[in-house]
This record gives structure tokens, C-alpha cells and sequence, in this order.
């Protein structure tokens, strides 16, 4: 399934014992109209706050024989904050998070202040240096091991990541950065974006912003940005694996 949330209201994409994610949220829409439990299996998880434009997550039925009733019904199901845009059939050994190709996000700066966009993007009142920010972020696509972004104390085996694209666009008054790679660490977008603020506020140089990544030392990164900014925006996929739509 393709769907699409807003964040705001969940403690993350992912089950948790004594709070609301959008992945229970979904599990229990769908158990009730299959009439079984019906586990669901995303692309990756999305921290406190992080929507998604498009999330990916895939779960095994018996038997569907109607997946536009399946759709409507369960967008009947659900809260407003959340949308299933999509459901595939696909091959019986595919899976949302170890199929997936690279995933992009989004973070939005706004360059104004704007009361209509507060839990939509970041404001800052300071003036950016955005070629610096996008200097910095070319740095990166020279580099392999991202330590010095994730967050502490995760059980990953390795810190690679395979960055295929990292760049500050300008539209109107908003900034808008836009990462895509194989796969992400915790935390890793929005500590990146963190200190590429600092970049911009010329607070850390090039050479510094380098020996950050080098170091694998999160400390001396900057504060990671704030969720509410932040967007999963897609999710890709070897075509071979959708049987039909």
C-alpha cells in the first residue's frame, strides 16, 4: 500500500507499547475489514512528528478480491490525518523495507513568518547563506559513513549509506532540501539538516562541516531540526515486483 499522513498527532510511523503510531492506526483499520489479524510491514520508520507524502508498507491476505473496496473502506476507517492512496498486488516474497531501491525526504525552511505554516515548516528569521548550505552538501556525497548524524545508542550494524543526491532549493520564501539514499539512519535528516543551518549561519566552515563527518562524533554535529518540518517524500522500487495495480 502507497499512503500518505500527517504526523503531528503520532509518536512515529511505528508500533510502541503506550503510544499512538500510524502503523497501529492502520493494522487495526485493516484487521477489522479482513476479519483477522493483519500485520503491515513499512518501508522505515519516521520519527515523532515526521509526515510522509508517501510511505510504503505491504501485508499478506489470504485472499483480496476487491482492492478499490478494500481502499475506500479502510480510508472510511481511518482518522483524517491519514491517507492510503494506493494498494498493489506484488510478488509473494517482495517486503516494503528490504525491496526498497532509496528513499527521498523533504525539509522545509520557511523564510518568513507564517501562522498558517507553523507545523508545516521550520521558520528562522536569520538570513541563510543557501551556496554555502549546498556547498556543504555536495561535501557529503564524497563521503560514505554517516556516524556523526545518527542517533545514539541504535543497533545498526553499519553507518554507510549510499547519498545518490543532496541540494537546497528556493522557492518563493522557502527553502526547501531534498536527500535521497539507499537508506537512512536515525535521526540522520534532521541532524543533517541541523547543521547545515549552522553552515548557513556561518557558525561552522566547509573544512569544519567535513571533519564533523570524519570525526563519527554525533557531539560535535549540530542539534538536530525539528520534526514537524521534515517529509517522507518517496519511496523506490524495482517495477518487476508489482504484479498489477
Amino acid at each position: 500500500m502507497d499512503l500518505s499522513y500527517d504526523g503531528t498527532n503520532y509518536h512515529g510511523w511505528q508500533n510502541q507499547p503506550d503510544a499512538i503510531s500510524v502503523q497501529s492506526c492502520i493494522e487495526k483499520a485493516l484487521s477489522i475489514l479482513i476479519k483477522a489479524k493483519t500485520p503491515i510491514y513499512g518501508a522505515g520508520r519516521t520519527d515523532s512528528g515526521v509526515h510522509a507524502v508517501k510511505m510504503c508498507a505491504h501485508f499478506d491476505v489470504l485472499e483480496l478480491t476487491n482492492s478499490s473496496k478494500l481502499l475506500h473502506d479502510l480510508n472510511s476507517f481511518l482518522p483524517k490525518d491519514i491517507s492510503v492512496n494506493k494498494i498493489y498486488k506484488v510478488n509473494l516474497d517482495s517486503h516494503a523495507r528490504f525491496d526498497a531501491l532509496a528513499r527521498e525526504y523533504e525539509y522545509k525552511i520557511s523564510l518568513i513568518k507564517n501562522v498558517f505554516n507553523n507545523n508545516r515548516s521550520y521558520y528562522i528569521k536569520n538570513n541563510l547563506d543557501i551556496k554555502l548550505m549546498n556547498d556543504a552538501s555536495r561535501i557529503m556525497l564524497n563521503h560514505t559513513n554517516f556516524k556523526c548524524f545518527s542517533k545514539s545508542k541504535t543497533d545498526v550494524k553499519t553507518y554507510n549509506c549510499d547519498l545518490k543526491y543532496a541540494k537546497w532549493n528556493l522557492n518563493d520564501n522557502e527553502l526547501i532540501f531534498t536527500i535521497k539514499a539507499n537508506r537512512f539512519l536515525r535521526n540522520m535528516v534532521r541532524a543533517i539538516v541541523g547543521t547545515l543551518i549552522h553552515v548557513g549561519l556561518k557558525k561552522i566552515s566547509l573544512q569544519d562541516f567535513e571533519k564533523i563527518i570524519i570525526s563519527q562524533d554525533r557531539t560535535k554535529a549540530g542539534p538536530s531540526a525539528p520534526a514537524h518540518a521534515l517529509y517522507l517524500t518517496n519511496i523506490f522500487y524495482p517495477k518487476e515486483i508489482i504484479l498489477y495495480e
